[in-house]
């Protein structure tokens, strides 16, 4: 995989759960290749920037 979940922004934490999932809303078919392990890299990962509202008040 190009992108690892770890590093994405949308890598969420469930307490309740304790368990880390992914907080895209995918429709069926998009679920479906995701769970069928059919995306050669995820289409949505976006790194994980903590600076870039700083960045924004320079």
């Amino acid at each position: 995989m190009g992108a690892t979940c770890e590093t994405c922004m949308y890598y969420g934490y469930d307490a309740e759960y304790e368990e880390y999932y992914c907080e895209i809303n995918l429709d069926e078919d998009e679920m479906e290749k995701f769970l069928a392990d059919k995306f050669r890299d995820c289409p949505y990962y976006r790194l994980e920037d903590e600076y870039k509202t700083v960045r924004k008040q320079m």
